[in-house]
């Protein structure tokens, strides 16, 4: 197929790339900058230069392929109307493309704020709706365009997609004990983050591509829960840092904005997505990763 995909150059997005490329597909990635079409073309794939507020250029992009994955989003924690707005514009601007084509639309969501109180199934719906829920409420809002001729697919991934080279969630909570000369755990540490390997994400999001029905919920989930405690654990031993519990009421001065998410529970679970896909992560644990060095300042 030819599949063109948003956030190409990032981190979830160069990995996908490669397994897709690796799998025998045509790829044109989406690209803001000279840097991200160079690092796109190093791997093999066409480049379409634009961003997220291109939409004359996303609807060109999706008209122009097989299918649509996307996995691009601002990530303005200090502007989210802003982000949303945008993330949903996109969002319905390749709905719009790809109306009565029956092709396949991978969107990227997350398990944040879905249910309480226990591990997220693939079988929970979203409960975000309209323009001002978090990532615009895009989720829902491609999963119904399959009324419209489209075949979406929502890719859920864990809180943390771990691997060498990761600059999401784990990395800043690393460079934010290094910076406090603590590794710290919010509260009693018991609340719990999902996480998966980069590689198995990367290969669950081409098996949804080829295999997933309309409407389908995958969930990008290989560990259910660790516990932040452990997580904080592990940053200790990476750096040589002592751990410590970090009251509530301190937590967003300690960890700023992403002590938010590090206080929230997200476990989930991916038994429907590994039985529908016959997906099975191989890769190593977010604990391995962490002791392995994969975020040890180079």
């Amino acid at each position: 197929m030819r599949v063109f995909v948003t956030g190409a150059s990032g981190w979830i997005g160069s990995a996908v790339v490669g397994e897709l490329l690796a799998t025998g597909h045509e790829v044109t990635g989406l690209a803001r900058s000279a840097a991200s079409a160079a690092k796109i073309e190093a791997q093999g794939a066409h480049v379409r230069r634009g961003d997220l507020d291109d939409l004359d250029g996303l609807r060109a992009g999706a008209e122009a392929a097989d299918a649509v994955i996307h996995l691009a989003n601002k990530h303005d924690f200090a502007d989210p109307v802003a982000t949303n707005a945008a993330e949903r514009a996109a969002v319905q601007t390749v709905v719009d493309a790809l109306a009565g084509s029956g092709r396949p639309f991978l969107v990227a969501s997350g398990i944040a704020g879905v249910v309480p109180g226990r591990p997220v199934t693939e079988a929970d719906p979203s409960p975000f709706h309209g323009p001002d829920a978090p990532r615009g409420g895009t989720e829902n809002l491609a999963l119904e365009s399959a009324g419209r001729g489209v075949h979406p697919v929502s890719l859920r991934f864990s809180p943390t997609v771990h691997g060498p080279r990761d600059h999401g969630f784990i990395a800043i909570l690393a460079a934010i004990a290094r910076e406090k000369g603590v590794s710290g755990y919010p509260g009693d540490g018991t609340n719990r983050w999902a996480a998966v390997h980069v590689a198995d994400a990367a290969r669950m999001v081409v098996r949804g591509l080829e295999k997933a029905p309309a409407g389908s919920r995958l969930h990008a989930v290989a560990e259910e829960g660790v516990p932040t405690r452990v997580i904080a654990e592990a940053v200790g031993r990476a750096f040589d840092l002592p751990v410590a519990s970090i009251p509530a009421e301190d937590v967003p001065g300690h960890f700023g904005w992403i002590g938010t998410f590090f206080a929230m529970d997200l476990p989930a679970t991916s038994g429907a997505t590994r039985e529908l896909l016959g997906w099975e992560p191989t890769g190593p644990t977010l604990i391995e990763d962490l002791e392995a060095g994969a975020y040890s300042v180079s």
